[in-house]
C-alpha cells in the first residue's frame, strides 16, 4: 500500500488492513477548496496533521463541508517538500489508547501544501491570489510560542524583522512579516473580513498575534511603506479578528513501534525523517486520543462548522479561564516538570516516568495542592477531573511515545506561563502566600540544574534547543557537581528575569528557596533522587 492519491485504485485493501479512509472525493474538494478557500493553516507539523485536519476530515466525510484546507509552511520547508508533497498532502493519523488499541486513519482533508518563502514566485503570488478571495474565512497557526516574538530576550528587534521593516510588503523574510504582507493584499483587494487564530500554546495567543502583526502594520504605516488605512483595518474586530483558543492534544515524535506496526499492516514508504531544522516527521502521526480546542467565537466572515467536530466556540473570558486552567495549571506545568527532571534522571519515556514515585508525587503536588487553588472553574471542563485525566490517564499511556527531551525544548518560552501566572495569583490572593510555594521553586531549581547538562550519575547530556541557551550556559559556566554555595550572584541575573518565569524571584520572595534547593541538587552524583526522596517521601 503506497500512500498517495494513486495508491487508492483499491480501496478494499487498504480497508482490509484496518485502515479508515476519507469518504469524499478529494478532487471534487481540491477544486471546490482551491476555487472558493475557506481555512489556510500555517505550520505544518504534527499537531496539525493529527488533531485540525483530523476535524475538517470530520466534517467531509459527514456531508457538512465541501471545501479541504491549504496548509503552509514557513519555518521547516522540508516538511513540505519531503512529507507533503511526495504523498499528495495524505497522512496516516495513529490514534493511540491506553489499553493498547489502535486507530489508523488515513487523513485526506489537506488539498494543498505550500512553503512560505517569498522568494520563491509560484508559492508566494498562490499565497497572495488564497488570500485575496473573499471565500476565505479563517487563517489558523500552529508555529509553536516563539513564532510570535519580534524580538531577542534583550527586548531587541530580529535582524530579518528590521530589515522587513524598512523594505515593506513586497520580498518580507520574518514570518509575521510574510503574515503581515499577505493581510495587506487582502486590504487592497477590498478589505474582506478574516479571522486569524492561534492555536498555539501561549496565553492569549489571540493578542500575541495581533500585537505582532499590528507592529508590522504601524511601522510600515509610519514609514508611509502602506495606506493609513491598513493599520485601522488590523485593529478593527470586524475586519481582522484574532480569537483566542486553547488546544490540547499530546502529538509526539515519530514512534518506532508505530512505523513497524504501519509497516506489517503493509503501509510502504514510513520512513521517519529528521529535517535539518531537527524536525522529526514522518508520513504519519501517533496520537493520544483525549483532545480539546476551546476556540473564542469571533469570525466576521464565517467559519467552518468545526463545532460539529468537536470543537467548543465561546466567549473570551472562557477561553481565558480554560487556557489558564490547562497552560498554567493542569497540563503544560506538569509536562514542564517531568521533562526538566526527566532529562536529568536519564529517562527517554514520559510514560516511564510516570512508574517513578516521587516524580509522579511530585507533578500531583504541582496541580492539585499549588496550582488548583488559584484555577477558576470554567464551566465547560472540570479542573480537578482534567487533572486526574492527566495524572491517571493520559501521562501514564504507555502507547504514547513522549519523550521529556522533546517536551523540554524552549522551556525558557514556558517558565513564565506555565508557572508565573500561578506565583502572580498567589501574590494577589489575600488568604495564600508566594513563600508557601515549595514545588514550583523545585522546578525551577531542576531547570537549572538540567541546564548543567550531567544527569545525576554524573554524565554529560545534549540539551534540548532553546533560544536562549546559549546565554543560560553562560550564566551556569563553571559551576559543577560537588561545588558549594553560595550561588546568589552567579544565578542572580537569571533569577531576576522577569521574562523567563514571568516574575523577579527575589521580588517575589522564592529566590532562597531556589537558591536552597539548586545547592542540594548540585552536591554530587545522585543528589537529584536524594532531593527528590527528601520532599516526596
Amino acid at each position: 500500500m503506497i500512500l498517495n492519491d494513486a495508491g487508492f485504485k483499491d480501496r478494499s485493501v487498504w480497508q482490509k488492513a484496518g485502515f479508515e479512509l476519507p469518504q469524499f472525493d478529494r478532487f471534487a474538494v481540491r477544486e471546490k477548496t482551491m476555487k472558493s478557500p475557506v481555512w489556510v493553516h500555517f505550520g505544518a507539523g504534527n499537531i496539525f496533521r493529527g488533531f485540525p485536519a483530523a476535524l475538517q476530515q470530520k466534517l467531509l466525510n459527514e456531508g457538512k463541508s465541501d471545501r479541504g484546507i491549504i496548509v503552509c509552511e514557513a519555518y521547516d520547508t522540508e516538511i513540505i517538500d519531503r512529507i507533503y508533497q511526495p504523498h499528495d498532502n495524505l497522512s496516516v493519523l495513529v490514534v493511540l489508547k491506553p489499553d493498547g488499541n489502535m486507530e489508523k486513519k488515513v487523513i485526506g482533508s489537506v488539498v494543498e501544501s505550500l512553503t512560505v518563502d517569498s522568494s520563491k514566485p509560484d508559492n508566494w503570488k498562490a499565497l497572495q491570489a488564497i488570500f485575496q478571495n473573499p471565500s476565505l474565512q479563517m487563517v489558523s497557526f500552529t508555529i509553536t510560542e516563539k513564532g510570535y516574538n519580534l524580538t531577542n530576550a534583550r527586548g531587541e528587534y530580529y535582524p530579518d524583522v528590521v530589515s522587513d521593516f524598512e523594505s515593506g510588503t513586497a520580498l518580507p523574510k520574518s514570518f509575521i512579516g510574510k503574515l503581515a504582507a499577505l493581510c495587506h493584499v487582502r486590504y487592497q483587494s477590498g478589505k474582506a473580513p478574516i479571522s486569524l487564530v492561534s492555536m498555539d500554546n501561549c496565553s492569549h495567543n489571540g493578542t500575541r498575534l495581533f500585537e505582532a502583526v499590528s507592529a508590522f502594520a504601524k511601522e510600515w504605516a509610519k514609514r508611509a511603506l502602506v495606506e493609513d488605512g491598513f493599520v485601522e483595518y488590523i485593529e478593527n474586530p470586524e475586519k481582522v479578528a484574532f480569537p483566542w483558543s486553547m488546544i490540547d492534544k499530546i502529538t509526539p515524535r515519530p514512534d518506532l513501534g508505530v512505523k513497524e506496526m504501519l509497516e506489517k499492516s503493509g503501509l510502504e514508504s514510513t520512513e521517519i525523517i529528521t529535517t535539518s531544522k531537527n524536525t522529526y516527521i514522518a508520513p504519519f502521526v501517533n496520537a493520544e486520543e483525549p483532545q480539546y480546542l476551546v476556540v473564542e467565537n469571533l469570525f466576521p466572515n464565517g467559519r467552518p462548522a468545526l463545532d460539529e467536530a468537536g470543537v467548543i466556540f465561546t466567549d473570551r473570558d472562557t477561553v481565558d479561564k480554560v487556557e489558564k486552567m490547562k497552560v498554567c495549571t493542569c497540563l503544560n506545568p506538569l509536562h514542564t516538570a517531568l521533562a526538566i527532571y526527566g532529562c536529568v534522571l536519564g529517562y527517554s519515556a514520559i510514560y516511564e516516568e510516570m512508574k517513578d514515585s516521587q516524580l509522579k508525587a511530585f507533578i500531583e503536588k504541582i496541580g492539585f495542592a499549588e496550582g488548583l487553588p488559584v484555577v477558576i472553574n470554567p464551566g465547560i471542563v472540570n479542573p480537578e477531573a482534567f487533572i486526574r485525566e492527566v495524572v491517571d490517564v493520559r501521562l501514564p499511556n504507555p502507547f504514547v511515545p513522549d519523550t521529556p527531551q522533546r517536551i523540554a525544548t524552549d522551556t525558557s518560552q514556558k517558565l513564565a506561563i506555565r508557572f508565573g501566572e500561578t506565583i502572580k495569583a498567589y501574590g494577589k490572593r489575600s488568604d495564600l502566600k508566594v513563600t508557601d510555594l515549595k514545588y514550583i521553586p523545585l522546578v525551577f531549581a531542576g531547570w537549572l540544574r538540567y541546564l548543567l547538562a550531567v544527569d545525576d550519575n554524573g554524565k554529560p547530556f545534549t540539551l534540548s534547543p532553546d533560544p536562549l541557551l546559549d546565554h543560560l550556559k553562560k550564566i551556569v559556566e563553571g559551576i559543577s557537581l560537588g561545588d558549594k554555595g553560595p550561588f546568589d550572584e552567579k544565578l542572580k541575573p537569571v533569577l531576576s528575569d522577569a521574562s523567563i518565569f514571568g516574575v523577579n524571584l527575589y521580588e517575589a520572595g522564592l529566590a532562597e528557596q531556589v537558591l536552597g534547593y539548586f545547592e542540594e541538587l548540585v552536591e554530587g552524583p545522585g543528589a537529584v533522587r536524594a532531593t527528590l526522596k527528601k520532599y516526596l517521601p
